[in-house]
């Protein structure tokens, strides 16, 4: 009887089970979840070719040499690299004189603090110095941008993607997603997380850069150009990396090749 009744309690526990999802499975194809303004208006990156692609990538110093120029002319007042140091420059062809200068004509100076009486102070940029950090004190800290197309999804064609890609809402959006309407303060961009930012447009014109190698200064190679020159911050040592990948490579084609004639050779005659 035992038995019996612990069955019966088990068979109405999986029959509640089962109704219960039935019902959830029946209310999410009649009345499916109507889908949010994030969901509809937000876009994935734009496509995006650099030379720092693919398993043999390496990173052009020239776009990425405009590309340092683009940060420092426009990003550098608000978001710090400092994950890099100035010195780093050379592997894209600065030379010594020039990392220098680039070092003590940064805009942002080093903060260093007495250790005997705690003062704090500023002392001028070496190339041994990281980028100096910027804050703003009360209002928050932008990304620091050393790693910033590792850390987000789609990497460098989402940094390109999110400077070419504000827009101004049009009124039939606005109607049809009440909800997306973007706050006062806030700039309108779909290629961002949740649609609004805080960041005006960085790259509001073409020619607001002028480059020193003559290359033409529009938004979108502005853009180009910055994002090639962060893939480079986040592993400025790609270059070497892939030159090893290739060496080692090569060794191991030539180690088997070796190892499979000693084998040939030694085992040739002996049944095994």
């Amino acid at each position: 009887m035992v038995r019996l009744i612990s069955f019966l309690v088990g068979l109405g526990f999986i029959g509640a089970l089962l109704f219960a999802l039935g019902v959830t499975v029946y209310g999410a194809v009649t009345e499916p979840v109507p889908e949010s303004a994030t969901e509809a208006l937000h876009r994935e990156p734009k496509p995006l070719a650099l030379a720092s692609d693919g398993f043999s990538g390496m990173v052009d110093p020239r776009q990425a040499q405009r590309g340092f120029q683009v940060y420092k002319e426009v990003c550098s007042n608000c978001h710090s690299l400092s994950l890099v140091a100035f010195r780093d420059l050379k592997k894209l062809g600065y030379s010594d004189a020039e990392v220098k200068k680039i070092a003590a004509d940064w805009g942002s100076k080093q903060p260093v603090q007495d250790p005997k009486t705690g003062d704090r102070s500023e002392r001028p940029n070496t190339p041994a110095d990281h980028f100096p950090k910027v804050y703003y004190p009360g209002q928050g800290v932008p990304p620091d941008l050393s790693l910033i197309t590792k850390a987000r999804e789609g990497g460098a064609a989402y940094i390109y993607s999110l400077l070419t890609g504000y827009e101004d809402q049009t009124p039939e959006l606005i109607a049809k997603h009440p909800d997306a309407k973007t706050p006062d303060g806030l700039y309108y961009n779909p290629y961002f997380a949740n649609l609004n930012l805080s960041m005006p447009p960085p790259l509001a014109q073409d020619g607001q850069v002028t480059y020193a190698d003559g290359t033409p200064s529009t938004v979108k190679q502005n853009a180009k150009d910055v994002a090639a020159f962060l893939v480079w911050t986040a592993e400025p040592e790609m270059g070497e990396r892939h030159a090893l990948g290739y060496v080692v490579v090569g060794f191991l084609i030539i180690a088997t090749v070796l190892a499979y004639g000693a084998y040939q050779t030694i085992w040739r005659n002996v049944k095994h």
